[in-house]
C-alpha cells in the first residue's frame, strides 16, 4: 500500500510577490518623507506635502483592492489545485 505524497503548490509565487509588492509600496512611499517634504508644486492652493499624501490614500486603497483580488484568484487556483490532484 503506497500512498502518493502530496503535492503541494510552492509557498511564493508571482502572484504572492505582486500581493506583497501592492501591500508594501504605500508604507515606502509615506515612510519616505524627504521625497515629499516640500511645498511646491501646489495643487489649487494646497501644498505638495498635502496633496501627495491625499493622492496616496486612493492609490493604497486601489493597490489594496488588486491585492485582494489577487488573493483571492491565488486561493481558488490552489484549492482547484488540491482537489484536481486529490481526484
Amino acid at each position: 500500500m503506497s500512498e502518493t505524497p502530496e503535492v503541494r503548490p510552492p509557498v511564493v509565487t508571482p502572484v504572492r510577490v505582486i500581493i506583497g509588492l501592492c501591500l508594501v509600496a504605500p508604507f515606502v512611499a509615506m515612510l519616505w518623507v524627504g521625497s515629499y517634504a516640500k511645498t511646491d508644486p501646489a495643487f489649487i492652493g494646497i501644498p505638495f506635502f498635502y496633496w501627495y499624501q491625499m493622492v496616496w490614500v486612493l492609490i493604497s486603497t486601489a493597490l489594496t483592492m488588486i491585492a485582494y483580488k489577487l488573493w483571492q484568484h491565488d486561493q481558488r487556483s490552489r484549492k482547484d489545485a488540491q482537489g484536481g490532484a486529490a481526484r
